[in-house]
Order: C-alpha cells, then structure tokens, then sequence
C-alpha cells in the first residue's frame, strides 16, 4: 500500500511524533509498503518543485529515513513557525494535503495540539482521506483531560475529583487557590507528554504553578492529588493489553523520563493481582468506548496503597517511540512492532471501505 505516515506538526510533542513517525515509518517499509515521512507542518517545501508538483513519485522513490535523537528538550515552536518558507496560517504545509489524499491511508503519528485533537481528522473525513486511529470527535474529547472526566466518571470510571476553570486570567488565581487544598495537581487541559503538569505539595507553590499553566492555555484543570504506583494499559481492536508499571529512576514520569532511553523502569505485566490487572483493563475499555474511541488508545492510572485503582487521563494516539508502551504491551501477548502498526493499518482500511 501506499502510506503517508504524518508526524511533526506544531505543537510541545513534535519531536516525539517525529520519533514514533519514523519507527512507524520504517516497520511499514519492511512489511514491503510504500510509506513516506512527512512533516505536517513544513510539507514538502524543502524537496523542489518538481516534488511538489507531482508527489505521487515519493512512493516510487522513497526518501532516506533520517534518525532522530531525543535531546530532552521541549521544542521550540516559534522557532519552527519562523523557519517554515510557506508563510501561510495554514498548520498543512506546501504539499501536505495533495500527497495524503494520494494515499490509500494515512498512518496519524501526530501527538499533542494540531493532530490528536481531532482538527486533521475531521479535514481528512471531509475529504475522504483514509486514517487511522480515532475519529475527530473521539480524538477531541480524548485530548480535553476536563471533557474526558465528565464523559468517564458517569460510565464508572474511577477518577480523582477536580475543579475545572475556564477563561482564567491572572486576576483569577487568588480565588482558584482558595477553593483548592494542597496537595493537588495543576494541569493545561489538552496538554501531553507531562508538559504542562505540576503536582503542588507545599503552600505558596499553587500560586506559581498557575502563572505557569496559563502559558499553555486560558483553562485550567486542578485535580485531586493521589499518591501511588503508575501504571498504564492499552486497548488495541476491543481489548486490553497487558498493563505496564511505570518506575522513574529519578524523579517523576515527566516529559524527559518519558522518552530518554533508560530513564524508567517499565515492568509488563505489572506488579499487581489479576484482580487489579482486570479492574484496570476493564476501565481502560470504559474509557475507549464511551469516548467512541477507534483501533487503539492508552489510558494511564494510580494504584494507591489501599489497591484502589485511579484513571487519569487517556492518550488517543499513544507514542511508537522506541521507548513507548503501547509496543511493549503488544509485545507481551506476541504482538511485535511490526504487527502492530500493520494492524493499526488494516483496521483503518476496513473501517473506510465499509463506509464507502
């Protein structure tokens, strides 16, 4: 088949969708696709005109699929922004749309704003663009953390409770902090990857975690602050994988432990009875389905010392970085890398030719 598999984009995970881009990339070349790499944001503008006006011929001649090393770091997107040639608002770079809709499907491998929010999936369906993963409604209530817990918590899903606050401005931090107990956790609603999460243990810290948060954004998520182990379990077709624990070496699960090499322990299956394990993977199905999620998603958890299980939040477009978990989960039931991207695939063909 021919792939576009889409990555990059413009928001704080670009550089991790560029990582699970290419590994996706280069496990569907060796199941004998024609897929391509292609950045959301810049397009096809450094590849000539020639390309760009017939796109068609990267599937003939693939390009050379470039490492990518994980330096760390959070990108810079007004850094990106001011390097793209094509000074357009559009977040589709030159070319973007004209060799997606050349492809028989396109493999989403965006992460975060611009991508797992549901605005490419809704221009795909419009049109007629095959993907995979969730549809946009499913994606945009998956990326919305507050939307999420008030879809979830009436379906049995147990979560921590929470103050949800819109249109925040500095003027209104005074009242947020006084209707909120330390200890707690300050979250942007449609953040990932950790960026944007602070977890307050002491007085006079909320004050600045606030000031913070509003860089992302003008709503706020506060949560109930739950002390435990952290665990993660995905939902691959209408089933729960195994669930994976989660042990940072130093510190928390943050945006650095996550994708450097070596920086966790991930333990699968986790540490737990099979009671928990089915408890878990039971709300993981809740969650995927009463958000009308498709393929795959990943939904991550707290279990607190009393074994009782917490759902945090769920990620509709997990990493497929060398580091993430959904491929270790897949892995624990006989599912290799390659496996599971060619699922991922053919169940967002099947779903497209049923539709037509």
């Amino acid at each position: 088949m021919k792939i576009v598999v889409l990555c990059g984009g413009l928001s704080t995970e670009r550089k991790i969708s560029f990582s699970s881009g290419t590994k996706v990339c280069k496990a569907l070349r060796d199941r004998g696709h024609q897929a391509v790499l292609v950045d959301m944001f810049n397009g096809l503008e450094d590849m000539g005109e020639e390309v760009l006006e017939k796109p068609e011929q990267l599937f003939e001649t693939l390009p050379e699929l470039k490492p990518v090393v994980f330096d760390g770091k959070a990108p810079d997107l007004a850094a990106v922004r001011a390097a793209r040639q094509f000074k357009s608002p559009s977040l589709f770079g030159r070319g973007v749309l004209d060799i997606c809709s050349r492809a028989d499907v396109v493999f989403i491998a965006l992460h975060g704003l611009n991508g797992e929010d549901g605005r490419v999936q809704a221009a795909f369906d419009l049109m007629g663009i095959p993907y995979t993963g969730s549809g946009y409604l499913g994606a945009a209530m998956g990326m919305d953390k507050i939307i999420t817990k008030q879809m979830v918590r009436p379906a049995g899903v147990n979560t921590p409770d929470w103050h949800s606050y819109h249109d925040v401005t500095v003027d209104d931090i005074p009242r947020i902090i006084s209707e909120n107990p330390i200890p707690c956790v300050v979250k942007t609603p449609t953040g990932g990857s950790s960026v944007g999460v602070y977890i307050i243990r002491e007085e006079g810290k909320l004050e600045e975690a606030l000031r913070e948060v509003l860089a992302f954004g003008s709503d706020v998520l506060i949560e109930q602050f739950v002390e435990g182990r952290e665990f993660t379990n995905a939902v691959l077709g209408d089933r729960a994988l195994p669930c994976v624990e989660i042990v940072p070496r130093i510190g928390g699960y943050d945006y650095q432990n996550k994708y450097q090499a070596g920086a966790t322990e991930e333990i699968c299956p986790g540490r737990i009875s099979e009671e928990l394990a089915k408890k878990m993977g039971d709300m993981a199905l809740a969650a995927h389905r009463t958000l009308g999620l498709r393929t795959y998603s990943r939904s991550d958890f707290i279990i607190d010392d009393n074994d009782e299980v917490w759902f945090l939040e769920v990620n509709t477009l997990p990493g497929m970085t060398p580091t993430s978990l959904v491929p270790q989960e897949a892995a624990a039931v006989g599912i290799s890398y390659e496996d599971l991207c060619e699922e991922i695939v053919n169940d967002a063909v099947r779903r497209f030719q049923s539709n037509r």
